[in-house]
């Protein structure tokens, strides 16, 4: 199992100089600008196939998550240990 480092490195004053003027500058485009390129769009195959489901059971959820969305997502289930 990999390990998580204890504790992020602070970045160093450059990375924090150029973070500061990225936000500067996005904060000077207008708002509508903002909003239509502020969001990563990403298909979600499964999801978006169909407005709402209803399951009669969690059971049935898990099972259809299992057989119908890419692992990716996350909803497979935890392997046994």
């Amino acid at each position: 199992m990999a390990t998580l480092p204890s504790h992020t490195p602070a970045p160093d004053e450059t990375e924090d100089l150029q973070f500061r003027e990225q936000c500067r500058r996005q904060l000077e485009r207008p708002l509508e600008a903002r909003m239509r390129y502020g969001f990563c769009r990403v298909p979600r195959p499964g999801f978006d196939a169909c407005a709402a489901r209803v399951f009669p059971s969690t059971r049935a959820y898990r099972e259809w998550c299992a057989a119908n969305l890419p692992p990716y997502f996350g909803y497979q289930p935890a392997p046994p240990e």
